[in-house]
Order: C-alpha cells, then structure tokens, then sequence
C-alpha cells in the first residue's frame, strides 16, 4: 500500500489572500470571490478544489483540469478570465501535486502506478463539488495530462460535460522526451522495483524551474516568472520530475487513444488547441484525434509552446477567440 503524505499548510499571513488554502503573492491575485473545498476519494486521499461564481447571469461552469505538475494558483489568470465571460469556475489540484495529498513521502516525485487513480479524483470532483453545487451547463477545460484525463472519462460519462476544450493534450508524449530506442527503458526499470524511482536523468526540482533538459513550457518570461514567484512563497505547490511508475502509466493509458475507434465514442463536441513549438506532447496524435471525432475542431498556435494558456497576450488571444466561438457554438 501507497504511504499518503498530506502537504503541510502554509500559515504566513504575508503570503495568503482570501483563503489559508490558497497562496496568493502581488504578481499573482486571486480573482475575489474563492471559495476552497477539500475532497476525498474512494481510496482515501484529500484533494484540494477552488471554486469561483461570477453571480446571476451565469451561463454555466467551467472545471479546470491541469497538467502534470501544475497548482489551482497558477490559474488565477484564466479563472478570472472565464468570469468575466459569466462562467462559474472550478479548478482541481490532482493527487501528488499543489496541496492535495501527495502519494509517496517525498512530495518531489510526482508518482501513480495507474492513471485510474486519477480518473478517481475527476469522479470525486463531479460527485462532490459539480453534482451539489454547480450551475449547468458543465464545460471542462483541460491541459495535457487534465485533457487526456478528460477526453477518457467524456467517452465512459457522454453526458456530463456539454462541450471540452483540450490544449495540449497528452496524446502521446513527445519523442523528444522519450526517444524511441529508450522507450523500453521504463518498462524494464519497473520490472525491478524501480517503479517510485525518478526517470532517468529526473531531478526533485520544480518543473518549471528545472524539468527535462531543452523544454521550453512558454515563450512568455514574465508568466514564467510569476509561477515560479508563486513556487518560491509556497514551495510545497511544486512537484518535479515523473517517476519511473508514472511513465509507465502513462504510456499505457494514452495507449487507448491509438485504438480505432476511440474517438468516435466522445459524443461532446471538443476543441483541441495545440502549439506549433510544443516540446512535451506530440501534437501531430491531437491533431489525428481530432479528425476522428465526431463533432471535433483542432486549432495549432503558431509560436505557442506547450503551456498555452501561459504564452503571450497574441496567443493567448487567439486561443480566447477559438474558445468563445466555440462554446457559442460557431
């Protein structure tokens, strides 16, 4: 059995905005208004949710759903963005990172055995958070590994979510990260009870401070810069490096998405967003996904990297532009 470490709260009141759950520092606000709810799965483990009402003229809500390493505060940007656009917004920090519990005692390595324990933690959110208390209609806006979680769990619940929206999805990793003649590495290491061992060449360190050699998440400094002020107030957000184990999950779950088939099962429309300059998932498999789809649109960012939503203001406004049309149907 898993040993489960509950990241400590963070009590300087120099740091902290509208709620102790949350980590708020000048250059990066909390839209007004957060409410945070802490859940826990059928396995136990306590995760951390925020959640945001823009009031009356609602027209739904949006569940933000992060990549691998990623933290509630880093999205305050796009939480605020959302409202403005009468959304009510709800974002998650997956198990093993930001302050959910972590999965092994050491809170640098983000670990699972199997990416059904993530599906746990999105049915978690749907039953306690979304089910009680959330208007509908229900968007979902995922980042890499939150939309490949995403496109899985819309094809098991066709009727949950009216409309996804993926940027980055983790389709498939980038050969750049897993080149071809080591991509029976992991496999092997696991088999000697490696699995809790960081990948090769992996470091505890931030991701977005260190991660693998030669990736570049943004182009943008400043955005870059404000995660990592937010990482040095609350350094217990940051997770670095997969280990060995999740590789190996990962790699069997984004097996599925190869399949035929596959796509054809999502009834929700789905807008995928990718970057031309995206170094950590293979954007080529999301844009084959999408011309599989039933009702799917695929849109690629010249210059964007693979944090779409952290690039600069003209990236970032053509990714609002293609999001606005879609959800109004267009």
């Amino acid at each position: 059995m898993s040993e489960v470490m509950s990241v400590a709260q963070k009590r300087d009141p120099a740091l902290l905005g509208p709620s102790d759950d949350l980590h708020v520092i000048t250059a990066n606000p909390a839209p007004p208004g957060a409410s945070v709810t802490w859940i826990r799965t059928r396995d136990n483990l306590k995760l951390r949710v925020a959640r945001w009402r823009c009031g009356a003229r609602s027209v739904g809500t949006v569940a933000i759903l992060p990549g691998r390493a990623e933290f509630i505060e880093k999205y305050f940007e796009v939480v605020r963005e959302l409202l403005e656009r009468n959304l009510d917004v709800v974002v998650l920090d997956w198990r093993g990172q930001g302050r959910s519990d972590r999965v092994l005692c050491d809170p640098g390595k983000c670990h699972v055995n199997d990416f059904r324990a993530y599906e746990r933690d999105l049915e978690a959110l749907c039953e306690q958070v979304l089910g009680p208390s959330c208007r509908k209609p229900w968007f979902a806006l995922g980042h890499s590994m939150g939309g490949a979680l995403l496109l899985a769990h819309a094809r098991e619940r066709p009727a949950r979510f009216a409309r996804l929206v993926l940027t980055a999805p983790m389709l498939d990793i980038h050969s750049k990260l897993l080149p071809y003649a080591l991509s029976f590495v992991p496999n092997v290491l696991a088999l000697l009870g490696l699995k809790t061992t960081l990948v090769p060449g992996g470091c505890r360190e931030p991701y977005e401070s260190a991660g693998l050699s030669g990736v570049v998440l943004t182009s943008d400094a400043g955005r870059l810069q404000r995660s990592l002020a937010v990482i040095k107030a609350a350094p217990e957000l940051a997770v670095g490096d997969p280990t060995i184990g999740w590789v190996c999950a990962a790699r069997r779950f984004t097996r599925q998405f190869k399949s035929a088939g596959f796509a054809r099962g999502i009834l929700a429309p789905v807008l995928i967003v990718t970057g031309d300059q995206d170094s950590v998932v293979d954007t080529s498999a999301a844009r084959r996904f999408a011309a599989q789809l039933r009702a799917g649109q695929f849109v690629s960012l010249p210059g964007a990297h693979h944090d779409i939503l952290m690039e600069g203001d003209p990236i970032r406004a053509r990714f609002w532009e293609a999001f606005d049309a879609f959800l109004a149907g267009r």
